[in-house]
């Protein structure tokens, strides 16, 4: 029954590197750093400080989303027999929890300084030093973003997203500071960087939240699991039919498991070919997809007393399936 062309079955789908996107921005932050730094040391703006800690914030992420990424990479092994790739939630956690640590210094510093307002000084030099930092950050980001999508990498999309915003704060500071240089308000610094970093506190808080959905399991994506339930309902011929599908995501890995009811008069091997064929067409629709599969005979009333309580619907939401034929 197995198809003759169908790939081998990999339980496993092989991981991709992605290290050398947290290679790249730990280079741009170095830079980044380095340039804010000089800006903030030529003006004296708070803003600017701000600005250059949270790229000092940026690099201690990068490093992070270094080593989450060199452990989700990481094979099974008899203790990890799932692997690694949750630890790449834990780097998103990390990073939302440091871009709260720089919030925290940009308000700080920006109350002190609305209490202790002092004049700028090279405001020309310094606003075209942060737009090339700017730039730099951007671009980064857009890469960091897309690969984030592409490999469905939390990691990647949180340092992207960490990036992007450090490009709005960036922004509001430059737009802060040239107030200044135009009005002569010298309070106008500390105003911008204090907004920015409640801006950047908002950020922190979608990180974290979308870590911890990880962690604790949720499902694939609604068109993810629509594709699943697409093919299930093609191979729904009143012969075999499914029910009890589950889905979860850890990192770039996607699982499921969904129990089969076939005739009770087919043989093992039957079973067992067709789950193969099965498990081939799901792996060819979704490649990083580990199957799990539970066969059951389609006529025993027990097979449908272990449905579980939470399951994607495969024929709608009052499913005919989830009770045997009369």
């Amino acid at each position: 029954m197995t198809t003759p062309d169908a790939p081998p079955f990999r339980p496993t789908p092989q991981r991709i590197d992605l290290t050398k996107f947290a290679w790249l921005s730990i280079a741009a932050a170095i830079v980044t750093i380095s340039l804010k730094a000089g800006a903030w040391v030529m003006t004296g703006s708070v803003g600017l400080l701000s600005d250059a800690a949270e790229s000092v914030v940026n690099l201690v992420a990068a490093v992070v989303a270094l080593i989450a990424l060199r452990v989700a990479i990481r094979p099974a092994t008899e203790r990890f027999l799932y692997g690694r790739a949750k630890a790449e939630y834990f780097s998103a956690a990390v990073e939302g929890v440091m871009i709260f640590v720089a919030a925290a210094v940009i308000l700080v510093t920006s109350v002190e300084r609305f209490l202790n307002p002092q004049p700028l000084e090279n405001v020309g030099w310094g606003l075209a030093i942060s737009v090339v930092a700017s730039l730099i950050n951007g671009g980064v980001a857009l890469v960091l973003l897309r690969a984030g999508r592409q490999h469905n990498s939390i990691t990647l999309r949180a340092d992207g997203k960490h990036l992007m915003t450090d490009v709005v704060t960036s922004a509001g500071v430059l737009f802060g500071v040239g107030l200044v240089a135009l009005t002569g308000w010298d309070r106008l610094d500390p105003i911008v960087a204090f907004a920015v970093g409640v801006n950047i506190i908002i950020t922190g808080i979608g990180l974290i939240s979308e870590s911890v959905s990880g962690l604790l399991d949720k499902a694939l994506p609604d068109e993810e699991n629509e594709v699943i339930a697409e093919i299930l309902r093609r191979r729904t011929d009143g012969t075999v039919t499914f029910h009890g599908l589950q889905t979860r995501e850890a990192g770039q890995q996607k699982y499921m498991n969904v129990h089969v009811l076939v005739p009770d008069e087919w043989t093992v091997k039957q079973g067992h070919d067709y789950i193969e064929e099965l498990e081939h067409e799901l792996m060819r629709a979704m490649p990083a997809l580990t199957v799990l599969t539970h066969l059951e005979p389609i006529s025993d009333p027990a097979s449908y007393e272990d449905i579980p309580e939470a399951h994607v619907p495969i024929h709608g939401d009052d499913d005919a399936n989830l009770r045997p034929p009369a």
